[in-house]
């Protein structure tokens, strides 16, 4: 019988059963406190060793003679370079009695747990879920937690995907924070990365050649083979453990467009089918970021509920900005009427001719209206450019930040907010990395010369590798009238939302949207049958009347801005 299973799993007092793949070895072997056990052979590459241990120990694979960290471990004893750690989820004692929220309540505030705090811990952050909870989110997305080289980092560099990396603390930190977010009524979505691995610490391709295509790679490294169902299992059995040892409520899917699967059946297919297959104790929602703009796997029975979707941060940050380089190019031209699009129909790009020659998309305007993941900000879009700037620090009128703010949260998309933008935090979030010795002097040269083009980048880029970059990224707390006063105008607009939107959207999903463009001025409406949402936006131009909508639940205008807004409520 094939084994087929990744890692070390406890299954009895004191009994561990280890799984791997190494179809080229000819002697595996697990090192248990300096002695060596040896694998049985169980088919299809797969080795298998049952034995006695206690969560704690500490142990590595033998593969022809050589030790390696376990590809799956679920810790490690210290860096991704040393030995591997037992670690026995059953001993949590958990506590909330959680059912889920459905994704049409859902208010997501992305973090990155090594800024979000002074501590950079999940014990502070989750000292935090209260402000958070009262702020009215109630999906918090974490930023990837797969261990990787160093102590600071975005996580899209991790190396061990079961691990979560201990700078932030142990597993059963990790637990706490999310039974705690459920004890306040908060989901936790985890970020994952299943398109690439990091650059140090990937000890997969020094003895198992087949994980990875020869011929193949990606902007991050060398191509995964997905088509060979030990490394597909490798990733599908994480989907999993992460929902099931640690309870998520769901995953943020990173670039799957990277993921390149030549099989008859696409990873992405059988990842949402696994998933959805299982019996869960609470709702569980997926989320992908694809820049392809694909319609398919959010229908009503599709297995995604959402996706990011980066074109409505492109046009508000094009309008509130004027910036039109590289991908900004085809949203600077008209990005009122890209907004406005994107009101009707979700995505901007559907596949229709665009300026800048861009042709990207697939008709979206049948989708679930919480198919989309809107925001002004998150971390690519922030700390991808060279200083890290966020909106609020480029564009010149905060009353225009209120605006659009406010039509991000109150329309029937999904919102989405990055940690800080709640309160104008004067943090950047700036692309920050632990190497050492070549690496870091090529992550240094990289950066530098990704933004040797652009006009508007001009100037040093921070040093990714220096400590202070990364302490530069800190949000710290609201401590001026004008953050605090923003963290309260945040507040109500969410407020207005759960008591007047989201039981509009709870009815029916795909309102029939009604979005007309004058000028400046944008008008669009949803009819849920019954109820009706009805915003009306003018977004710059010439300063002028704007009429209010009647008996509206939110009006803002300024005399010393172009930029107003008022929604109203149609109640069924």
């Amino acid at each position: 019988m094939v084994h087929g299973k990744w890692g070390a799993r406890p299954i009895g007092a004191d009994r561990w059963d280890f799984g791997l793949w190494a179809p080229d070895a000819s002697d595996v072997a697990v090192d248990l406190a300096g002695a060596a056990r040896p694998a049985q052979a169980a088919g299809d590459g797969w080795w298998q060793l049952e034995t006695e241990a206690a969560a704690g120990d500490a142990y590595r694979w033998l593969i022809d003679g050589a030790a390696y960290p376990d590809p799956a471990a679920r810790a490690q004893v210290g860096d991704v370079h040393g030995p591997s750690r037992l670690v026995d989820p059953s001993t949590f004692a958990w506590q909330a009695q959680w059912a889920g929220r459905p994704w049409h309540e859902a208010v997501v505030y992305e973090l990155h747990l090594g800024t979000f705090t002074d501590e950079g811990t999940l014990a502070a952050a989750r000292g935090q879920l209260v402000r958070l909870c009262e702020l009215g989110v109630t999906m918090i997305e974490l930023m990837p937690l797969a261990q990787f080289d160093g102590e600071r980092g975005w996580g899209y560099d991790g190396v061990l995907p079961y691990a979560p990396h201990p700078a932030y603390g142990t597993p059963d930190d990790l637990r706490a924070f999310v039974d705690a977010a459920h004890g306040l009524g908060m989901g936790v979505l985890l970020d994952v990365v299943y398109n690439h691995f990091g650059p140090s610490g990937n000890y997969l391709g020094a003895w198992n050649e087949a994980f990875f295509h020869v011929d193949r790679t990606s902007l991050w490294g060398q191509g995964i083979a997905f088509e060979t169902p030990a490394v597909r299992e490798f990733f599908l059995a994480n989907a999993v453990y992460w929902l099931e040892e640690y309870r998520f409520d769901g995953l943020r899917l990173d670039a799957v467009h990277a993921i390149e699967d030549r099989s008859g059946r696409h990873f992405l297919d059988e990842l949402g089918d696994r998933v959805r297959g299982l019996e869960w104790d609470r709702q569980i929602h997926l989320v992908t970021e694809d820049e392809r703009n694909l319609a398919r796997y959010f229908t009503a029975r599709a297995p995604f509920d959402a996706t990011w979707n980066d074109d409505w941060h492109h046009a508000v940050h094009c309008l509130l900005t004027g910036e039109d380089e590289s991908y900004y190019a085809p949203f600077a031209v008209d990005p009122v009427g890209d907004m406005a699009t994107a009101l009707a129909d979700g995505y901007v790009e559907q596949g229709q001719p665009r300026p800048a020659g861009t042709l990207r998309g697939e008709r979206s305007g049948h989708l679930p209206r919480t198919a989309f993941v809107n925001f002004t900000g998150n971390h690519d879009q922030v700390g991808n450019r060279a200083r890290g700037e966020r909106l609020h620090q480029l564009a010149p009128d905060r009353h225009a930040i209120r605006v659009v703010t406010a039509l991000t949260l109150l329309s029937p998309f999904v919102p989405m907010l990055f940690m800080g933008d709640e309160f104008l935090t004067d943090a950047p979030f700036q692309f920050f990395a632990d190497f050492s010795g070549d690496l870091a002097e090529a992550v240094r040269k990289g950066r530098a010369a990704e933004f040797a083009g652009f006009s508007s980048f001009s100037g040093e880029v921070p040093d990714p590798i220096a400590r202070e970059t990364f302490l530069a990224s800190k949000i710290r707390a609201p401590d001026r009238p004008e953050q605090r006063a923003h963290e309260q105008f945040v507040h109500g607009l969410l407020t207005l939302r759960a008591s007047h939107v989201v039981p509009l959207i709870a009815r029916n999903p795909n309102p029939v949207a009604t979005v007309r463009r004058e000028g400046a001025t944008i008008e669009a409406r949803w009819s849920f049958e019954p109820g009706t949402l009805h915003v009306r936006a003018c977004l710059g131009g010439p300063a002028g009347h704007f009429e209010p909508l009647a008996g509206p639940i939110l009006q803002l205008a300024a005399a010393s801005s172009p930029f107003a807004f008022s929604a109203a409520v149609t109640p069924e």
